[in-house]
């Protein structure tokens, strides 16, 4: 993963996956993915991706995995969130953190609500993959929002005002 810009205010890339059977092999175009990348840029983040993969526990866990390696302070998802059988983000997400945010997770669903009565049906998760040794003090802040266009552009509109903050903290700096 090569970031698409030099520097991020956290100092590391962030990584934005789109989760979609259809985007991963190419019978719809990524939409989804397009208004996250906007959405982060716009905040002042150098973006990897949008990483396509398909629906599922294992490429979810894998996409994330990956990102985490590559030293991403935070990862956003956009897809699989809903009640489909193989909507399954927030499974794959929780195979990989460490430490999940319900609160976080709620504002975006309650938010999303004031939108559309849809949003409560979003199974999203925000958590942190604690870093390991090797990786040094820190860890990854990753959240998931639903694939619809507009509402990826909601939740950024939700979460991106908390992002340095939260960065901040999942590093090791002060409340």
């Amino acid at each position: 993963m090569t970031p698409s810009h030099d520097v991020a205010p956290t100092g590391r890339p962030v990584t934005a996956v789109t989760v979609s059977d259809r985007s991963s092999d190419g019978r719809r175009e990524d939409e989804s993915g397009k208004v996250l990348v906007a959405a982060l840029e716009a905040l002042g983040y150098a973006v990897t991706g949008p990483v396509v993969v398909p629906d599922g526990v294992d490429s979810v866990a894998g996409a994330l995995r990956e990102a985490v390696a590559a030293g991403s302070r935070l990862v956003v998802t956009t897809g699989g969130t809903g009640m489909g059988p193989r909507d399954l983000t927030p499974e794959g997400t929780r195979q990989v953190i460490t430490r999940d945010n319900p609160g976080l997770a709620e504002l975006l669903r309650r938010e999303g609500a004031r939108h559309t009565p849809f949003a409560a049906a979003s199974r999203g998760v925000v958590g942190v993959v604690d870093w390991t040794e090797e990786q040094g003090p820190g860890g990854t802040l990753v959240v998931n929002l639903p694939g619809r266009p507009s509402a990826v552009q909601e939740g950024m509109d939700v979460i991106g005002p908390l992002l340095a903050h939260l960065l901040d903290q999942v590093a090791g700096g002060d409340h």
